[in-house]
């Protein structure tokens, strides 16, 4: 039995049991917003933290030329066996936000589901939105999910399971740090891989953080970067702007 313990790392276990929570397609309002708000780009669009392509393959069948990267390579595995099945020619590599290279600027690039605040440092998070800007063409156009900054004074105890084949996976969560201060936070991940004959046969835990932006001030973040045109929208509709009812902030920028 492997026992294994990193940050953010999403390994065999974290990566099997995202796949099984949010396969292809899986829709939170997101893939929708996506498709609706890229329909009209012709040049390449760049999804960052692509992960097991759950928005990046729906989009890339909606007849998009979107290409992603992951840090992940168990990730990136079942991103490419599920572009495999539908006959689909994925592009996707493994990078990182804070060192990724391209050789053509990209006339979008959209990071969903809250990704970006996998970046803890806030100088590290400037320099990745100047390292996005970099990257995009003249007029080309910045899409980023964050979750509100009240999640701080949420914090998650859950356990959940969910059966395969001759057994099933856990995931037990619980926060071990909450920094109002740095605006982070830090949970406990634990992931357990369950045989009907022979019990717990595999474990991982992980560290999970992230930092939480307040709206106003992410849209000063990407004011000092050089974005010019900003939108601010809720819930995945982009004519409704952050209200009491907001659970998702998104926000769309250009220069």
């Amino acid at each position: 039995m492997k026992n294994t313990t990193l940050t953010n790392r999403y390994a065999s276990l974290a990566s099997w049991v995202y796949h099984i929570d949010k396969p292809i397609g899986r829709s939170f309002g997101d893939v929708e917003y996506y498709r609706e708000r890229l329909k009209n780009i012709q040049g390449t669009i760049l999804e960052p933290a692509s992960g097991n392509g759950r928005i990046l393959i729906p989009l890339l069948e909606s007849g998009l030329n979107i290409e992603g990267f992951d840090a992940s390579t168990e990730m990136l595995a079942y991103c490419k066996q599920e572009c495999q099945k539908r006959g689909l020619n994925g592009k996707f590599r493994q990078e990182m936000f804070n060192t990724f290279t391209h050789t053509t600027p990209y006339e979008a690039i959209i990071i969903p589901a809250g990704s970006f605040q996998l970046i803890t440092d806030i100088n590290e998070a400037i320099k990745v939105l100047k390292r996005f800007k970099l990257a995009l063409k003249e007029n080309g156009r910045l899409i980023i999910d964050l979750f509100l900054l009240s999640s701080l004074a949420e914090p998650p105890m859950l356990a959940r399971q969910w059966d395969v084949p001759n057994g099933m996976l856990t995931l037990t969560e619980s926060r071990v740090e909450t920094n109002y201060i740095t605006q982070t936070t830090m949970s406990q991940l634990r992931y357990e891989h369950w045989d009907n004959e022979k019990g717990l046969i595999n474990s991982e835990i992980d560290l999970f953080a992230l930092r939480f932006w307040g709206v106003k001030e992410f849209e000063l973040a990407l004011q000092a970067v050089g974005f010019t045109d900003i939108t601010i929208s809720s819930n995945y509709n982009y004519l409704e702007t952050p209200n009491e009812e907001t659970h998702t902030v998104t926000f769309e920028a250009s220069f």
